[in-house]
């Protein structure tokens, strides 16, 4: 769905900065190996939400010694985060319903 990968790149950059490459396999860690954002997916997606205001970037170091830009959320990113997910647990719910799936 449209803004999804956006959604998943606020949630994971909630508490640490982290590089592009960073950002992909946290997305993979946390989706139990399921989701996979490939670099043509990534960056595209990192440079709108930093047009938008909703990331920053610096430039720093990785963890390999290498030069790398780290991002982060800011505050219109927080805000923009909280109300994709609400309408996304909203979506999901009466996707399931319509499904004839109940969650808890």
């Amino acid at each position: 769905m449209q803004g999804t990968l956006d959604m998943l790149i606020l949630r994971v950059l909630q508490k640490d900065s982290l590089h592009g490459w960073g950002i992909s396999q946290r997305i993979h860690l946390l989706s139990e190996d399921m989701l996979k954002v490939e670099e043509g997916s990534l960056y595209p997606a990192l440079y709108r939400m930093e047009r938008k205001g909703h990331i920053r970037a610096k430039w720093g170091i990785s963890e390999l010694n290498r030069k790398a830009k780290f991002y982060e959320v800011t505050a219109a990113g927080k805000k923009h985060y909280e109300s994709e997910r609400k309408n996304w647990i909203q979506l999901a719910r009466a996707t399931a319903l319509v499904l004839g799936h109940t969650f808890s």
